[in-house]
């Protein structure tokens, strides 16, 4: 009887943690209509030139397989949709940067089994208000989940990227949407 209970219990624990992190919890277009309050403006395109890669390379620890990236705009507000690996498959992260500084980061699609903790407000929030120093790090620390270290470092990671390319983006505007 203890051992039929035991197995039971530990058959449910692997199904429900191999399960219920992984999701689509919002798809990207919806996130740009609510960045935008519903008025959704056009993407538009910056080209990663090759002067931006070591930048990249330091932010990100490897090169980023891009030569253009979307982003939304409207006034001092941009929305990015970037993905990272988090252990072995993406996570689709959005993110929303306002006057240099995080003003939202949100999972849209997490595919990983283990980390999607890393979804959850109470993780999310410490990057509001996030701005990104001279040596491309963020301007405070990140507190992690145990289990989920890959993931926060994916998180954290995209965050730096999406601080860099709104720099790029906002202190240049000129020639960032031609090849």
């Amino acid at each position: 009887m203890i051992r039929s209970i035991f197995l039971s219990s530990l058959v449910f624990a692997t199904l429900s943690s191999s399960t219920f992190g992984k999701g689509t919890y919002q798809e990207p277009a919806e996130f740009i209509r609510d960045t935008f309050a519903g008025s959704l403006p056009g993407s538009q395109t910056m080209w990663i030139r090759k002067g931006m890669q070591s930048d990249i390379m330091d932010i990100m620890d490897r090169k980023l397989n891009k030569l253009r990236l979307r982003y939304w705009s409207r006034d001092s507000r941009f929305a990015f949709i970037l993905d990272e690996i988090g252990k072995e498959k993406p996570i689709t992260v959005g993110l929303v940067i306002d006057n240099g500084e995080i003003e939202r980061i949100k999972v849209l699609v997490y595919r990983e089994i283990r980390g999607w903790e890393v979804r959850y407000p109470f993780f999310t929030d410490q990057f509001k208000g996030a701005t990104l120093d001279s040596r491309l790090k963020l301007d405070r620390d990140i507190d992690g989940i145990s289990g989920a270290t890959l993931s926060v470092g994916a998180l954290t990671r995209l965050a730096k990227l999406a601080l860099f390319f709104h720099k790029k983006c906002t202190e240049n505007t000129n020639g960032l949407s031609q090849p």
